[in-house]
């Protein structure tokens, strides 16, 4: 089993195999921005459960459906972390947004 997965933004991040028989992703949203499917390990047989964070490490949202969390569930958590981080980047579409493992806008 891989200990590391590399996300969008060409991160290595850790996976986590204490949690449970289900392998841990915990990962800064903006990093995972243009991932349409969830992570899977062993030959894509095993889809990974994603710990989206927020710019402060914190967790906003956990799924195991992240094609399903970008339609429905991201517009309600981009409000939110807006609100927390305006300096960061919240884009409309987080498909066709280039991923970053960048905290902050560039000017």
């Amino acid at each position: 089993m891989p200990t590391h997965l590399t996300v969008p933004s060409g991160s290595h991040v850790r996976l986590d195999y204490e949690q449970g028989e289900t392998p841990v992703l915990a990962v800064r949203l903006q990093e995972m921005f243009g991932c349409q499917e969830t992570p899977r390990i062993a030959g894509g047989k095993v889809p990974v459960i994603i710990h989206l964070l927020s710019p402060a490490g914190r967790p906003v949202q956990v799924t195991k459906d992240l094609a399903s969390f970008w339609r429905t569930t991201y517009q309600e958590v981009k409000k939110e972390l807006r609100g927390r981080y305006p300096r960061h980047h919240w884009p409309d579409d987080p498909l066709t947004a280039p991923p970053t493992n960048r905290t902050k806008r560039r000017p």
